[in-house]
Order: structure tokens, then sequence, then C-alpha cells
């Protein structure tokens, strides 16, 4: 079963344990020699005891409250020292009420999760259970499970990074959810709905965390200054501008912005720190996680700017993406699916930009090819959109759903032998270049399909022209009349 948190005490050491050992040492001869050697082991366990295990004691007190990072320090205990995260509070509120539902806690990194599962262990210390999925499996899991059977009241289990049990370990926690035997509590930092079977989390209330703001991060960071013994010993202070700057570049990030204000008050030797002793320590990469929901975020923004022809955003996004270290052939691929669905026939030259972009940048390599990346941003923006080609698409595969395989009609297969051509394959078939006009007047669809337009050109750019030429098409072929075209 995972071990619960217990406050540590002294370990006194009692004669009557010493006098058993003794006992065992089989020191029964009435001798002299061995009464006074038992006399002297009980002297000497007493002074071990009096003089050595408080001090070791004591130290390992002080090695362990020394090595804790500021962020763990300042973990809050209780619901008003949490600061931010509305919902989270109310639901904190809620549970020391009594009113306790198993949750997920979904947000990015340092917005609280694990704050909040803290608050909660201090209330119920003794039906609490912490898992954290990264190191424990279904053996931990069934070790719970197990107790929650003779428990008196439900355990409290906390699983961090639950997003990193498979299926199998997710299922193994689903009765037990279901029937109330144990009170799940979930922090991921990856979207639910992709990460936790449907199942589970139909069953768990899910709490949004949000990256904190800029002035809850100082909040917090002049409390780690006004309160933290450790940090007040230091005898450091920070100019105002440094604090602004620390919890801008946070990023939201409440336990990234303690680590560096910890950094740099335990490495740069001044009493006060200005902003121009960390601009070496602010510059933090940005957070993208390549297979989470960010990344899928952020190409979502590009495409939708680029759709909307907004070349400022369509370019910031893809900064965005490039600066957080996003494949670039992946950004290309999508640049070059932009170009088929929401550009299309209005600008056939759309796609030969991009593919020249993706040729120049795998010439170049970064970072002087990504400029061809923004390049080719900017021209997918300005250019004529259509999604015709797009719409085409979804017809087509609808009526292929709805129709099935009819029949190739047999004027329009293929005959390279005579038996084939015997059997009446190609017959009937008009040489378009011979005879355009009698080349109308076939069905190039299956027999049962009639007058099927699937292709509606719009009036946007270059689709205008091919517009009037379907236009056209369609309108000869109607009339049987007259070529749509010249034949020379």
């Amino acid at each position: 079963m995972p071990k619960k948190k217990a406050k540590k005490s002294r370990p006194d050491i009692d004669l009557q344990t010493y006098e058993e050992v003794l006992r065992g040492m089989n020191l029964e001869e009435p001798t002299s020699s061995y009464r006074h050697l038992s006399e002297l082991l009980k002297l000497v366990f007493q002074i071990f005891n009096k003089f050595f295990c408080s001090k070791i004691y004591a130290i390992e007190n002080i090695m362990e409250k020394q090595f804790h990072p500021l962020a763990y320090r300042l973990r809050p205990a209780r619901i008003d020292e949490l600061i931010g995260q509305r919902e989270a509070r109310g639901f904190v509120e809620n549970f020391l009420d009594g009113k306790t539902r198993s949750v997920m806690l979904w947000g990015p990194p340092g917005t609280g999760k694990s704050s909040v599962a803290h608050i909660i262990e201090q209330h119920y210390p003794e039906s609490y259970y912490a898992i954290s999925a990264v190191t424990s499996g279904i053996q931990e899991i069934r070790k719970v499970t197990r107790a929650s059977e003779t428990a008196d009241v439900p355990p409290i289990v906390f699983i961090d990074e639950v997003h990193r049990f498979n299926r199998v370990q997710q299922d193994a926690l689903l009765p037990f959810v279901e029937n109330g035997s144990i009170i799940l509590i979930g922090a991921t930092t990856e979207n639910p709905s992709f990460s936790v079977t449907s199942p589970l989390l139909s069953r768990l209330q899910v709490i949004v965390f949000n990256p904190l703001g800029p002035g809850e991060i100082q909040e917090i960071l002049l409390k780690a200054l006004a309160h933290d013994p450790q940090v007040l010993a230091l005898g450091r202070t920070l100019s105002d501008e440094c604090i602004k700057a620390i919890s801008q570049s946070a990023d939201g990030d409440a336990r990234a912005a303690l680590n560096l204000l910890e950094l740099a008050i335990t490495t740069i030797e001044k009493k006060t720190i200005d902003l121009s002793d960390l601009q070496d320590m602010l510059e933090r990469p940005l957070y993208h996680d390549k297979s989470g929901e960010n990344h899928y975020d952020l190409i979502s923004a590009f495409h939708k700017s680029v759709r909307a022809g907004d070349a400022d955003a369509g370019v910031y996004w893809l900064g965005r993406m490039l600066e957080a270290g996003e494949d670039r052939i992946y950004i290309l691929r999508r640049m070059i699916r932009i170009a088929s669905e929401d550009i299309g026939m209005a600008d056939p030259n759309a796609l030969r930009v991009v593919i020249s972009a993706k040729e120049a940048f795998t010439t170049l390599g970064s970072p002087e090819g990504e400029l061809a990346l923004y390049q080719a941003a900017v021209y997918l923006c300005c250019a004529p959109k259509s999604n015709a080609l797009y719409l085409m698409e979804k017809r087509v595969k609808e009526l292929i759903r709805k129709t099935g395989t009819p029949a190739v009609p047999m004027y329009l297969r293929n005959a390279p032998t005579k038996l084939m051509r015997d059997l009446g394959y190609g017959k009937g078939y008009i040489y378009a270049h011979d005879d355009p006009e009698g080349a109308l007047t076939l069905n190039y669809l299956p027999e049962t399909m009639t007058d099927v337009k699937l292709y509606f050109p719009k009036d946007a750019g270059f689709e205008k022209r091919i517009k009037e030429i379907i236009h056209a098409r369609r309108t000869a072929a109607k009339n049987r009349s007259r070529p749509y075209r010249k034949t020379s």
C-alpha cells in the first residue's frame, strides 16, 4: 500500500529492548566478568540513547527541511492560502464540508493541482493515499482498493500524472470509483478527453486549472520573500522590476517562478538583486508538448488565422510554434493541406509556393530556412480563398458511401486484348480529340448515375475562370449542338 506521510518522533531506545538483547547473548553464567559486561553494555546503551540518538534525529530533520525546494515548502496547507483557481477553491470548500466526490484536476504545470491535494491531505491524513503514475503500477492500485474493503470511510486516493496510466490500470480503478469505495483525485497536464478512458472520465468531475496571472504569481513570490525562514535567513531582497520580470517569464507556472526566485537568491551574492542580475536566468523555453493538447491548439490557431486571411495572426502563431521547437516538416505538411483545403483552385499557385518552401527549408535547414515558412504563410494568408475542392471531396465520399461500387460502363473500360474487345470492352467510346462534340454525348459516370454534380466552383480568384469553363462544358453537353472549345 502506498505509504502515508506520518510525523516522525524521536526514536528513543528503551532499556527493556537492550535487556532482551542481552538475554539473547546467553549471559547467564554467574561469573563476575559476565555481570560486569552486562552492566557495562547497559551503560553504553544509555549514553548512546541520551547523547547520540536525539542528535542524529535532529540532523535528519534539518537535512529534510533543508533540501526541500522553495516551491514545496511554500505549498499551501489551508484553503485561504490557495491563490487563484476559483473553481478549485469551490471544490475544496465543498470537499472539506463533507461533500466528497471523485474529480480530475486538469491544467498546465505549476497551477495548483498538487496544492489542492495537499490541502485535502492535511484535513484527512488517516484516509489519504498518494500514488504517482510515473513510479507506480497495478499492484499499488490493488493494495489501495483492497484496503477500501475494510475501511470505515472511503480512502482518498490522489494519483498524480494519471494520464501515464495505461487503459488496464485505469480500468482497475473504475468499479471502485463507480461504487464509491474510493474517492479518486486525479491530476493531469494532458487533455483528459484523450488521456483518460471514457468510462472512467464519465464518473469524474473535471476541474480546469488555468495558468496563473502575473499578479497572482507576484503575490506568491512576495509571500515567499516575506515568510519562508530559509529565504529570510539569506537576507536577500529583490527589486520590484525583478519580481515583475520573474512573474512574466514564468508564463503562468508558479513552480517555475519559485524555482527561479530560489536560484536567484542562492546564487547571486548581493543584498539587493536588480533586473540586470537576472537577465541570463529569465530566458525560459516556451511550454510546448509535441504530442499534447498545446501542440494541436497552436496549429489550429495558425490554420484558422490563415483561413481568415489575417497575416499578422498567421505569422504570430507560426512563430510561436517555431520558437517552441515544433517540427518544421509538420508545419509544412499542414500548410500544404491549407493550400488545397482553403485556397484550392482560387489560386493553384499556392500549392507550388508551399512545396517550394518545403524544398527551401530542407535545403537550408534551421534557422535560415525558416524564413521560407514565413514567406509561404504570408502568401497563403493573402491568397483568394475557396473551399470548393474540400466540399467536393466530402460529396464524393458521401456518394460512394451511399451507392457502393457500381460497374464501370463498358465503353469506358480498357480493352488491351482481342478477348476483351470481343466481350464489348471499350465499345461505343468516342475519342474526344477526334470528335469533341460527340464526346459530350457520353455519360462518364456509372450507368445508374445521371446528372450528378459534385464540384461547384466559386467566384474567387482563378476559380472564377474554372467555373466559366465547367459551366460552358455542361451547357454544351446539354445542348449537344457545338463544341465547348476550339479543336484546333
